[in-house]
């Protein structure tokens, strides 16, 4: 059995459908079991047959993060370690989320898995003590970095663009901050894919859409496909503006693009970010329909 923590959340709900996908057993939880109780922890596993753990939860508001930072490491590094000792102690493998912004984008060509974090956030140093404590609980984990992660559920870049869009005549987007575009259908898909491989060497991967972009040249696809198909019935004027012109209670890395070589050799594929971005589009004029 699959078990996947963060059911509710903007990547559990995919990860729940493609691990049904694939024909394997799961459990879904939510916000009812908190990953900060062991014991409660303990209580559900009981009696289950769980070879792998999918952690889908996490503190994820990254501006709110530099007040609350002892509430980010809670979530996002204490909890994470308790679902790593409880898979030593299940013999199952964990599956942890963490994300680009554990490094400083400082660099100019996609980050490794090597690389050592340099975070500049709270967010960013609360995953980073993620990661380093859920290695250090269970050396069998395996942690997967995502990027600029979009989908159907909660708030993301995608729905809250379209949103500017048909409500504004122009929207500010920032064209100084460089990343890879992530729909969380496709990161999910890869999620079930490992959880379903006794195989996996343990340690760090990294995922997101192939290729690169600014927020603002995000935007502009956005803008152009939700045209295309029927999304937005105008267009609203896309301004492209500097970091310093937009500012907000946390910094941001200005790149942080991450090498995927290493889990591609596993065989596993990341379109390219237009190409899912399009899928999603189409997606969610489905659901107009």
């Amino acid at each position: 059995m699959i078990w996947i923590i963060g059911r509710a959340g903007l990547l559990g709900a995919e990860v729940s459908k493609a691990v049904e996908k694939l024909g394997l057993s799961f459990a879904a939880t939510g916000r009812e079991l908190d990953i900060l109780a062991p014991h409660a922890l303990r209580d559900f596993a009981r009696g289950k047959d769980i070879h792998a753990i999918v952690n889908c939860a996490g503190y994820t508001a990254v501006d709110r993060a530099e007040a609350e930072e002892d509430l980010a490491v809670r979530v996002n590094a204490e909890g994470p370690e308790n679902l790593a000792r409880l898979s030593l102690r299940l013999g199952a493998r964990l599956i942890h989320l963490s994300t680009d912004y554990v490094f400083s984008g400082t660099k100019r060509e996609p980050y490794l898995e090597s690389d050592a974090p340099d975070p500049v956030n709270a967010y960013g140093r609360s995953k980073a003590e993620g990661e380093t404590r859920v290695l250090a609980a269970g050396p069998d984990s395996v942690i997967v970095r995502s990027a600029w992660l979009y989908g159907r559920h909660g708030g993301n870049f995608v729905s809250t663009m379209l949103k500017l869009m048909r409500e504004r005549d122009s929207v500010d987007v920032v064209d100084d901050q460089h990343g890879s575009p992530t729909w969380a259908a496709d990161l999910a898909g890869v999620l079930a894919g490992l959880a379903a491989r006794p195989d996996l060497p343990a340690g760090i991967y990294h995922y997101s859409g192939e290729g690169q972009a600014s927020w603002y040249g995000f935007a502009v696809e956005i803008q152009s496909l939700a045209l295309k198909h029927g999304l937005l019935d105008r267009a609203c004027s896309l301004r492209p503006v500097a970091t310093s012109q937009y500012p907000r209670a946390a910094r941001r890395p200005a790149y942080s693009v991450l090498s995927q070589e290493k889990i591609k050799a596993l065989g596993f594929r990341a379109p390219p970010w237009r190409e899912s971005l399009e899928r999603f589009i189409l997606s969610l004029r489905g659901m107009q329909s």
